[in-house]
């Protein structure tokens, strides 16, 4: 059979179960993104039934899916407003490092596999999905929410840092000199500073350049713009993510409002797509040798990412059930983890074989794990238990004023 049939066929099949999966978990009320992972599962390398001829397709389609997401969440914010959450979310994003890292890092030099395998296992571990939580802020109808920008601002400040941490690792790991890894780190420093000036000083030039009259000019016109900044973004190595982004931020009034109805059937389309691809790269049969490794890691990285986001909402005043919602939101792993892991596997001088397993392992817990812990908040218990908390913080007696002495 032609190689362009077998890919009409595996493509169709695919997506078609995407669709009647996706149907599933709304009817059940639960976010589809698990079911899209076991799905890629099922599919991919050592699955039940590999599906070889359309993975490129699918590794394309995973990658615009984030660029998507990651545009769509940028046109809900102005730049002014990024500008401000940045400021004000520096202190949370610091902690988040310094709370999400440091297990990666002691994990790897516990298990002997070197300080280098440390630095990347500590990118692993240290960030969160921006495509994982847009996903499941947007099905939870939460993108309105008073700790949304919070979740965001954290979300942002990562893939900054992630911008200035890609070169380096790549550095690390090629075995470079200092010379050589800081003008990768600079040329990256330059990219994001240039990028981000354009979008908040000259975002309304952007946006009048792009008409709101014509649907079919704006579709292709925001889309084109976006896959442009994003490609240009990953070419000098900085996050294609990040470019998606700010390019999402740089639009405003009218033309990011109907660029957000006209993007939102292609984002779930290619969103559901990065999922099943992560499922597909991943061999089920790696798994069980570093399941339980793995485990522990996830178990001990999202309790420290629960309380990241709880003291980042604190910080600005949200209310508990708020805090909660936040941590537990930033508990997903996802795309970047995986693409840290792909650079430490591919180096010229490689680290432990293992870390690659480990990572996939770990990525795959947190990102199933992660959209149901999200949904805590909602149910009955967690809502119970949060206003016991709240009756017997009441009922505690005010500390008694010091004596004056007189």
């Amino acid at each position: 059979m032609h190689e362009t049939t077998i890919l009409l066929i595996e493509v169709g099949a695919l997506l078609l179960l995407l669709g009647l999966l996706g149907r599933l978990s709304r009817r059940f009320g639960v976010s589809p993104i698990p079911l899209y992972l076991l799905a890629g599962l099922a599919f991919g390398h050592g699955g039940l039934l590999p599906l070889n001829a359309s993975e490129e397709f699918f590794a394309v389609g995973a990658e615009i899916g984030v660029i998507l997401l990651l545009v769509m969440l940028g046109l809900e914010y102005s730049a002014n407003e990024l500008v401000g959450n940045l400021r004000s979310a520096a202190p949370a994003g610091l902690i988040d490092a310094v709370l999400n890292a440091l297990p990666g890092f002691g994990f790897a030099l516990l298990l002997g596999w070197g300080w280098v395998a440390a630095v990347v296992l500590a990118g692993v571990t240290w960030v969160s999905s921006s495509g994982v939580i847009a996903k499941v802020l947007g099905d939870l109808g939460r993108v309105g929410n008073r700790e949304t920008p919070v979740i965001l601002s954290v979300l942002v400040i990562e893939d900054l840092a992630m911008a200035l941490y890609l070169p380096l690792v790549t550095a690390l790991l090629a075995g470079v000199g200092l010379m050589k890894g800081g003008i990768a780190l600079a040329i990256a420093v330059f990219t994001v500073v240039v990028v981000l000036a354009v979008a908040i000083r000259y975002g309304h030039l952007i946006s009048a350049a792009l008409s709101a009259k014509d649907p079919e000019a704006l579709l292709l016109g925001v889309l084109g713009l976006t896959l442009l900044i994003a490609g240009v973004a990953a070419k000098l190595q900085v996050s294609a993510a990040v470019g998606a982004f700010l390019v999402g931020i740089a639009l405003s009034g009218p033309v990011a409002h109907h660029a957000t109805e006209l993007l939102s059937p292609l984002r779930d389309l290619f969103a559901a797509v990065f999922f099943v691809f992560f499922g597909l790269v991943t061999n089920p049969l790696d798994m069980p040798p570093v399941l339980l490794p793995a485990l522990l890691l996830a178990v001990v990285t999202m309790a420290t990412k629960v309380a990241t986001g709880y003291l980042a909402a604190r910080r600005v005043g949200i209310a508990e059930p708020g805090r909660w919602r936040t941590g537990l939101a930033l508990t997903p792993r996802g795309e970047f983890s995986i693409v840290i892991a792909g650079l430490a596997v591919s180096a010229l001088y490689p680290v432990d074989p293992k870390l690659a397993a480990l990572a996939t392992a770990y990525v795959l817990i947190t990102v199933v794990t992660g959209p149901l812990l999200a949904r805590l908040p909602d149910t009955q218990w967690f809502k119970q238990w949060l206003r016991t908390r709240a009756a017997a913080a009441a009922r505690t007696p005010a500390p008694l004023p010091a004596p004056t002495g007189d």
